[in-house]
C-alpha cells in the first residue's frame, strides 16, 4: 500500500507560481510512476503530468506545457509539481496518483492522495 498526501494548493492570482508537492509513505515510491491530475467543479478529472520511475521521462497535457514542471526526489518519496504562468483555467482539485505503469489514464492509477485546491483569479 502507498499512501499519497499533497499540499501546496492555494489562491493566486493569474500569472503567479505555485509548487505541489506529493509525499509518499507506505512504501518507496522510487518504484511507481506517479501522476498529477486535476478536477474543475462540474468537469471530469484530466490528465496534467506524469513521472515514471525507471527513466524518470516525463508527460504533460498540452495545456500546461512549457508552463508546469513534474519532478521528483526519490530520497524524499515525494513528487512535486511546479506551475508557473498560471492561469484561471487551471483551478481545480489537483490529485497525486501512484502506480507501478506509466500512464496518462487516471484510471490506470491505484493509488490516490486527497486532493489540493488550486484557485487562480484572474
Amino acid at each position: 500500500q502507498v499512501q499519497l498526501v499533497e499540499s501546496g494548493g492555494g489562491l493566486v492570482q493569474a500569472g503567479g507560481s505555485l509548487r505541489l508537492s506529493c509525499a509518499a509513505s507506505g512504501r518507496t515510491i522510487s518504484r511507481y510512476a506517479v501522476g498529477w491530475f486535476r478536477q474543475a467543479l462540474g468537469k471530469e478529472r484530466e490528465f496534467v503530468a506524469a513521472i515514471a520511475w525507471s527513466t524518470g521521462s516525463t508527460g504533460y497535457a498540452d495545456s500546461v506545457k512549457g508552463r508546469f514542471t513534474i519532478s521528483r526526489v526519490n530520497a524524499k518519496n515525494t513528487v512535486y509539481l511546479q506551475m508557473n504562468s498560471l492561469k484561471p483555467e487551471d483551478t481545480g482539485v489537483y490529485y497525486c496518483a501512484a502506480d507501478p505503469r506509466y500512464s496518462d489514464d487516471f484510471s490506470e492509477y491505484d493509488y490516490w492522495g486527497q486532493g489540493t485546491q488550486v484557485t487562480v483569479s484572474s
